[in-house]
């Protein structure tokens, strides 16, 4: 059977074991919004832009790839909003568009520490092509389960709440409250669903001396029916600009990633996950690639210190 018979089967056992989960990004400290509607960067008059690319263990055939869009920009002294574009690609069989848009209101706790709540909407748009499979007999071409494709759309609602100070955060979200059925056969063959997701996020700055930081950060993610997935990653950033760091995902994944801040506007970044699971010995690991622009709405300069998360 080749390769990527095997990873379709393997993604149709996950579905129905564990229920559909969603995208798993190693840079999620840099795209928070995707996660988290309620994020906000405090950054008054610019607008942050970014985009993340994931090619999700490389050498399986099928392997899924992904990638975001994203943007949020300060509306008022409390309000941001921004929106965000997801792909998800597995083998071009399986594809999903997810479209929405965040709005969050920040209440200031004290003079260094905020609180803000968001709301995500939008909509998601699920579709497979069953005739991009490859079969080497004909035994499994007139499985009922393959017969006729898949083109749904639904509607997204998602809620979190995001408190920061310029050292610390602490994030609690729930990106889509709507438990979607994609796919259910009444023959009890296969589902496919969307459960709901629960994140917690957490990061941490130490001022180590003059040009290097410490910066610890962890996620929590659980889902119902799926095993607790746990992130957690050390980076130390110097002088400003270079910001590396070394992670585990428990029972995943050992994670290496680098970024760099090229100028006052823009920072690029590169991952590498190492797949500590049996579908090591199929993939050649993870990479990710992260852009992120920060672009100022009032002024041509751009003399704000940088974010570090």
């Amino acid at each position: 059977m080749k390769n990527q018979v095997f990873f379709y089967f393997l993604c149709m056992f996950v579905s129905l074991s564990w229920s559909q989960q969603d995208v798993q990004y190693t840079h999620y400290m840099y795209n928070m919004s995707v996660i988290n509607p309620a994020y906000s960067t405090g950054s008054h008059g610019a607008a942050n832009l970014g985009v993340l690319y994931r090619r999700q263990w490389v050498g399986v055939e099928g392997s899924p790839s992904s990638a975001s869009l994203f943007a949020h920009a300060p509306l008022g002294n409390n309000v941001e909003a921004g929106f965000t574009l997801q792909t998800d690609d597995i083998g071009d069989i399986i594809k999903e568009h997810n479209l929405s848009l965040d709005f969050a209101y920040k209440l200031r706790v004290s003079r260094f520490s905020t609180l803000s709540f968001g709301m995500k909407a939008g909509i998601n748009v699920f579709n497979t092509n069953f005739s991009n499979l490859n079969f080497e007999s004909g035994d499994f071409t007139s499985d009922p389960n393959f017969n006729e494709n898949i083109n749904n759309t639904f509607v997204n609602i998602g809620v979190g709440a995001f408190y920061y100070t310029r050292n610390f955060y602490l994030g609690l979200s729930m990106p889509s409250l709507l438990n979607t059925e994609y796919l259910s056969k009444t023959n009890g063959l296969y589902e496919i669903a969307e459960e709901r997701h629960i994140f917690l996020t957490s990061g941490y700055v130490y001022q180590l001396n003059k040009t290097l930081k410490l910066k610890p950060n962890v996620m929590l993610k659980a889902v119902s029916g799926a095993p607790l997935i746990v992130d957690v990653n050390l980076n130390a950033l110097y002088n400003e600009k270079v910001e590396f760091g070394l992670g585990y995902r428990l029972n995943d994944a050992f994670v290496a990633m680098i970024n760099l801040r090229v100028n006052e506007r823009l920072r690029i970044g590169y991952s590498y996950d190492y797949t500590s699971t049996k579908l090591n010995a199929f993939s050649n690991g993870s990479h990710e690639m992260l852009l992120i622009y920060n672009l100022n709405l009032y002024s041509k300069g751009f003399n704000k210190s940088p974010r570090f998360f």
